[in-house]
């Protein structure tokens, strides 16, 4: 805020002013209905900066078929749209790129709430102005009033019609200049029904629709009051820049100032009625003391209900901080309760007020008539601290009485008042008020001659004691006022401090069970019991509860599904059932209500605590929508995976058993037709084929439920101690294309601790792999080498290799790699299996391509390597 006392300007405001300076300079055009001619206003003012030798570039204009607003555009440079293919059609979007590397001093850009087409570097065209804008860009763009996102839901309650395209209130809060287009609701219809908007068939459908003309009005006293709040902000953000002393009454504002008497819920319900009255906002502004009590949360929970925001703050000189907190925020009226509570010895707050705030206008709210005839319950008073002083005193008395002929009598005088202010920061300002009263009766009666006597003999004793009670009471209040507000602050820091490690517990939190559990555990340590209920099926359900066991009687229950049901705190404290020795907050998600946090408490907490168990059940909302929204996008990245498994499998099925069925079949029926006339040879290679597409078909079908069996987890896997020398060879008698496979097995790495039909089935896997992808003739290696307390074992070959794009896909199912220019024939399970058997018997797969053994100019070729136990 600016500060009031030097006439200096507010450092924040002159921060914003720089960092605005930095980048391009943003008008909006706000329209308050479409069809009120924004467009063609700013292509109009466009032109006029044209002339003035601006170079102006229209980056995108929308004209809708509107030959005015083509003509319009006139002789304005335009940029190429950028064209972009979406399903089956094609799309013209802004060419955010060109606009930058084109850099005009003004560029023009419609439309600012559309969204982008996929795939372009933002999905909205907000986020583009916004690249150019950092760019050192000026832009003009334009967007009606309906498309600004905190409106969103109170357009759609008006005019039945929600608007689906948004622009972040930040946004327009960001820009230099608005220039509000507005038209009285008549004359735009009268547009409308001439064609100058819509189509004919569309205007006909519109003015029976969002055009009607009490939804004109409305939306123009909306784009009014909107456009009126943004002045107001530039009239404050100036007054700050230039240490300008306010208010300026440019436009009302309310505040509420809410403290702990009866009058607190009197001055929210005035303060609101008021700005109802004035259409104003308000705000209901507090300044915690420790002796904060449930009357004051109760008042902070109906200034939100009734509409308005609430601030707190915490400061030693009440006057001054409302005066200062009210100037910075432009406030015109204030709204405070007639209350009987004294600030300082012989002065109110509402009368220091009033002698202080007289820029301001005043509104004084009466105590409520009950509440002198109400019973009070009897003041708790701590005796203790006052024992203590006694005591001490009494001490310090004896004391000083066996030492009177070393000490002083003003000395003593000094004790005393170091007692005072020890007292006064140790228990507070009662205890010190009272050891600075009694020590001044004790050093005059004790310590000052005549002795045992009220009477002062010496007038330089009279002043003495006159100053040390002065000082004594002095320092008393002080003193307290000190500790009470080191309490407050201390409050402040814990609170902070809870919730900074709720914060860090929440963020390390993974399922659902872990957050609810994380939320009842930090409850349970504030107020000593905590619960978390979710709403399920219209009803609560408990879901953790810190200690175990933890339940909720029926009022209790009650007072949780109020608060459900109406989004409001309710228990202990509050103006709903406060009789209930709980205090409930709601899980607000999403503007709806996902559950409740329940707090034990007998008393009722004081604010701090209550405001740090609030924050506390909004990060536990924001950490169930987080999870949430976690377990559905993994459940639509399942989906996803699944059907793309489903569409790789019924692929590979219509493909891999149609093409061996087919030739079975053609085969057979030649053998059926014509096995007569056929001679020996061709019969025989008829059955050859057959014979063949039967084992390929066997193999596919194998390598379907080796599959499956991994996926299910059914695998039996036996680790035993293997000689890599037997199994290999046996994989190479299974593929009669490896038969001159080289083997070489290192001496140290002649055993693993592997499943022998498993480790087979891997090394078949990969020699067929092998053989089908490397030309006739060329070697494949099967060697061995010790690593540690790891055997790698490596099956290469110098076939085509694989891409280097596609060597972390080629272990998934159902992919075949396109090898040179073709796909192989296959499921593309092979690999998949191996790598599934492997990391089932705790072993690494991978695969490098190309090989750098192998000649440049050769084919690349492929090294699969397998890492597996030692045995």
């Amino acid at each position: 805020m600016a500060n009031q006392n030097d006439g200096r300007p507010d450092p924040d405001a002159l921060l914003a002013n720089a960092q605005q300076s930095e980048r391009g300079h943003l008008k909006i055009f706000l329209g308050a209905a479409p069809g009120v001619g924004k467009t063609w206003e700013m292509l109009t003012a466009a032109h006029a900066k044209r002339q003035k030798g601006v170079a102006v570039v229209a980056g995108l204009i929308e004209t809708h078929g509107r030959a005015g607003t083509q003509e319009a555009i006139g002789e304005l440079e335009q940029l190429p749209r950028l064209t972009v293919p979406y399903r089956g059609q094609t799309l013209e979007e802004f060419d955010l790129e060109a606009a930058l590397k084109r850099h005009p001093a003004l560029l023009l850009v419609d439309e600012l709430a559309h969204t982008n087409a996929p795939g372009l570097r933002h999905a909205k065209r907000w986020e583009d102005v916004l690249d150019v804008l950092e760019a050192g860009i000026d832009v003009w763009t334009t967007v009606n009033v309906q498309h600004l996102e905190s409106l969103n839901d109170q357009i759609a309650r008006i005019t039945g019609v929600r608007v689906a395209e948004t622009v972040p209130d930040t946004v327009l809060d960001m820009a230099d200049e608005i220039e509000l287009i507005d038209l009285p609701p008549g004359e735009l219809r009268t547009r409308l029904q001439e064609g100058h908007i819509y189509r004919p068939d569309i205007a006909t459908r519109a003015l029976e629709g969002f055009f009607r003309e009490g939804n004109l009005g409305a939306l123009r006293e909306i784009a009014l009051r909107r456009a009126a709040q943004r002045i107001d902000k530039d009239v404050t953000h100036y007054m700050r820049l230039s240490a300008i002393p306010g208010p300026w009454p440019v436009a009302e504002k309310v505040l509420a100032l809410i403290g702990a008497d009866d009058a607190a819920s009197n001055v929210v319900r005035h303060a609101a009625r008021l700005a109802e009255a004035l259409r104003a906002p308000f705000t209901g502004f507090h300044i915690e003391r420790t002796d904060d009590n449930a009357k004051i949360q109760a008042a902070l929970d109906l200034t939100v209900q009734l509409g308005g925001s609430v601030v707190t703050q915490s400061a030693p000189d009440m006057v001054g901080a409302v005066l200062d907190y009210a100037t910075a925020q432009n406030i015109t009226h204030i709204v405070v309760g007639r209350t009987t509570r004294k600030r300082w010895p012989g002065r109110r707050f509402s009368e220091a007020l009033t002698r202080q705030a007289l820029a301001f206008t005043l509104h004084f709210v009466p105590v409520p008539a009950a509440s002198p005839q109400r019973p009070a319950a009897p003041p708790q008073h701590h005796w203790s601290p006052y024992l203590w002083a006694a005591i001490l005193l009494a001490a310090i008395t004896i004391s000083g009485t066996a030492l009177k002929n070393v000490l002083p009598q003003e000395a003593m005088g000094l004790i005393f008042t170091g007692l005072i202010a020890a007292m006064a920061s140790r228990a507070g300002r009662g205890p010190g008020l009272f050891t600075a009263i009694t020590g001044f009766f004790l050093w005059n009666f004790c310590f000052l001659p005549p002795l045992y006597t009220f009477s002062v003999g010496d007038p330089r004793d009279v002043v003495a004691l006159a100053v040390f009670l002065l000082v004594g009471i002095i320092t008393g209040t002080l003193a307290g006022r000190v500790r009470q507000e080191a309490a407050t602050a201390a409050a402040r820091v814990e609170a902070l401090r809870r919730i900074s490690l709720f914060g860090q517990r929440l963020s390390r939190a993974v399922t659902l069970s872990d957050i609810l559990t994380t939320a009842a555990e930090e409850t349970a340590a504030i107020t000593g019991a905590g619960i978390v209920l979710l709403a399920q099926n219209g009803a609560l359900t408990p879901e953790a509860s810190r200690p175990a066991g933890t339940a909720l009687d029926e009022a209790a229950h009650a007072a949780a599904e109020w608060c459900l049901t109406h989004d409001m705190e309710t228990g202990t404290g509050t103006g709903t059932l406060p009789s209930v020795p709980w205090r409930f907050f709601p899980l607000r998600s999403h503007g709806m209500v996902a559950g409740v946090l329940g707090a034990r408490a007998a008393a009722p907490p004081p604010t701090p605590t209550a405001q740090t168990l609030a924050t506390l059940a909004d990060q536990t909302a924001l950490a169930l929508e987080r999870a949430r929204l976690a377990m559905q996008t993994a459940r639509t990245e399942a989906h996803e995976d699944s059907q793309k498994l489903r569409n790789a499998l019924l692929s590979s099925l219509s493909h891999d058993l149609r093409t061996p069925l087919t030739a079975i079949r053609g085969a057979a029926e030649t053998l059926a037709v014509s096995g007569e006339a056929l001679d020996a040879a061709t019969r025989a290679d008829l059955l050859a084929a057959i014979t063949q597409d039967a084992a390929r078909m066997g193999k596919f079908l194998a390598n379907i439920t080796d599959i499956a069996r991994v996926e299910s987890g059914v695998l039996d896997i036996k680790r035993e101690r293997l000689a890599l020398e037997a199994v290999a060879e046996a994989a190479i008698a299974r593929i009669p294309g490896a038969l001159y496979t080289a083997l070489n097995i290192a001496p140290e790495a002649t055993h693993v601790r592997a499943d022998p039909t498993l480790l087979e089935q891997v090394l078949v896997n990969l020699l067929e792999n092998a053989v089908k992808y490397a030309p006739p003739g060329s070697s494949i290696s099967i060697s061995a080498q010790r690593e540690g307390n790891n055997v790698r074992i490596s099956v290469a070959d110098e076939g085509v290799g694989i891409a280097p794009a596609e060597l972390q896909s080629v272990f998934d199912s159902f992919f075949r790699a396109s090898r040179g220019d073709r796909v192989a024939p296959g499921t593309g399970l092979g690999l998949a299996i191996a790598k599934a058997f492997i990391e089932a018997m705790d072993g690494h797969i991978s695969a490098q391509s190309p090989r750098l053994d192998l000649p440049a100019d050769g084919l690349p070729g492929t090294i699969i390597t397998l890492e597996l136990p030692a045995a």
